[in-house]
């Protein structure tokens, strides 16, 4: 505890904690090692005060792919955690999509994304796959997308982005070729630790509005 506390502490030397905001800066400074990752956050339709009113509200947490499920905080909340790799295993293989977009498109058609916690922390075809899906009309509490990688990963982001613009829905990305689960687990958990500020009174999650 006494490193992860000095650890921030630097932190906070290079990011300001002015807004809500902020504390995802923070914790993707923490998570990348990067002080100029701060910078690279891209915020759509005040994502961290809706992500933290859907922690509260007890609203499923929808992972990519196992890893980011693994990195997603037990503490401070009672939302279900689930992955979506694993679903949707026949539709990959009949129309040669990926697994972890064929299993976006499986829960979608569930009605699961439908004001859940969507995280996106690897695959940038499950990032279009649920940016294909809010277009058709789901609509996630918040969308935190970090895909990582040269292919296909930027422009994953665009397209989240893209859609949050367009149909009003929270989300959090970044620019650039970095990111992954680490980084996706890490800002949801900060969702989680805004929502249990905001329950004990230490956080106003209405201020931005």
């Amino acid at each position: 505890m006494d490193i992860a506390e000095t650890s921030m502490d630097i932190v906070r030397s290079f990011v300001p904690e002015e807004t809500l905001e902020d504390r995802l800066r923070q914790k993707a400074v923490h998570a990348t090692g990067s002080p100029d990752f701060q910078h690279l956050l891209r915020f759509h339709n005040d994502p961290v005060a809706a992500g933290a009113r859907a922690v509260l509200d007890e609203r499923p947490i929808v992972t990519d792919i196992t890893m980011a499920k693994a990195g997603i905080t037990g503490r401070g909340h009672d939302c279900e955690v689930r992955k979506a790799i694993g679903e949707g295993a026949e539709l990959a293989a009949e129309t040669g999509m990926t697994r972890t977009a064929a299993s976006v498109l499986e829960l979608d058609k569930r009605g699961v994304y439908d004001g859940a916690i969507a995280v996106v922390g690897n695959a940038p075809t499950a990032a279009l796959a649920l940016s294909d899906c809010i277009a058709d009309g789901t609509r996630p509490a918040v969308v935190v997308a970090t895909p990582v990688g040269f292919v296909k990963a930027t422009e994953s982001r665009e397209r989240v982005r893209t859609v949050a613009a367009e149909y009003g829905v929270p989300a959090v990305t970044h620019v650039g070729t970095r990111g992954g689960s680490g980084l996706a687990a890490a800002l949801t958990n900060e969702l989680i630790h805004v929502a249990s500020d905001a329950r004990d009174g230490e956080a106003e999650i209405d201020a931005n509005e």
